[in-house]
């Protein structure tokens, strides 16, 4: 089995929820593999972009059941890598896991900005990102907007059992969304938590839920 880590926007492969999957699964000998969605240059970040890294990722492993769990836009990802055929010689996605999964990326997550912010960010193309897996402000290119407004979570036909995790006090990933995109797709499993965007504090519950969903230690 393979296993994929995609983390979300202005994070990183090293980050907390990361590593505690990672440590969880080294229980069952399994390895947890996280593209580097910041490589080469955080500044030219794009959907698509780290949908094709996610599928070279694939490519580059022997067949064998793949399972991704995506972390917000990483989330967003997985359900469009999801619903591709598998690039040779991959095999298919079987399954999903989704942790605050910012599924209307492609529509609405960078409209806070206003008319006013997008028009400035696309005369400058340059947008000053907090960069949270750096722990400083990076500059961002407009192609990242112009690029995930091509895509749309709720328009995919993505039949693989999803088990999905949503805050009810996230900020960043409107739970109401979530929860609609539960309504409309009968394969997911949605579970509503007491908890902020990151859900630090519920990662032992998400972890055992995770092997759970996985059969692990059967």
């Amino acid at each position: 089995m393979h296993i994929f880590y995609l983390h979300g926007f202005a994070s990183s492969p090293q980050s907390t929820k990361a590593a505690m999957v990672a440590e969880r699964l080294a229980r069952y000998g399994l390895t947890l593999h996280c593209p580097d969605f910041n490589a080469p240059d955080f500044s030219t970040l794009t959907v698509t972009r780290m949908i094709d890294q996610t599928r070279e990722a694939l490519a580059a492993l022997p067949p064998a059941p793949v399972v991704l769990i995506g972390s917000s836009l990483g989330g967003f990802v997985a359900v469009h890598v999801a619903a591709l055929p598998p690039p040779a010689p991959a095999s298919p996605v079987e399954r999903l896991v989704l942790l605050a999964p910012a599924l209307d990326f492609g529509k609405s997550r960078l409209r806070h900005l206003g008319p006013d912010g997008l028009g400035r960010w696309r005369e400058t193309n340059r947008l000053d990102v907090f960069h949270y897996g750096y722990g400083k402000v990076m500059p961002l290119q407009y192609s990242f907007q112009e690029d995930a407004e091509r895509y749309d979570a709720f328009a995919l036909e993505v039949k693989q059992p999803m088990l999905v995790y949503q805050g009810r006090r996230d900020e960043a990933v409107d739970p109401s969304m979530v929860e609609r995109y539960a309504r409309e797709h009968p394969n997911v499993t949605l579970h509503l938590l007491d908890d902020d965007h990151q859900m630090v504090a519920s990662v032992p519950r998400i972890l055992d839920g995770i092997e759970t969903f996985l059969g692990l230690g059967r």
